[in-house]
C-alpha cells in the first residue's frame, strides 16, 4: 500500500467518526438526556490485533 493511500484510509475512517460522534453529540444534547452547561467526554480508539490504546478527552459547552 503506498503512502498516499494509507492516509486517505486513515482519514476516511477518521471523518467517519467524527461525523457520526457528532450527531450522536447532537441527538444526546436535543433529548434533554444532560444536565448542566458541559458535557465531559471520551473518545478511546482501539485496534484488533494491534497494542493501539489511545484516549481523548475533553468538555463541550452547552447551549
Amino acid at each position: 500500500m503506498s503512502e498516499d493511500a494509507f492516509n486517505m484510509s486513515i482519514r476516511k475512517f477518521l471523518k467517519e467518526v467524527g461525523v457520526t460522534s457528532q450527531r450522536k453529540i447532537e441527538e444526546t444534547v436535543r433529548d434533554g438526556q444532560i444536565a448542566g452547561k458541559r458535557l465531559k467526554v471520551r473518545m478511546t480508539l482501539t485496534a484488533e490485533g494491534a497494542a493501539l490504546n489511545h484516549v481523548v478527552e475533553g468538555e463541550i459547552e452547552l447551549p
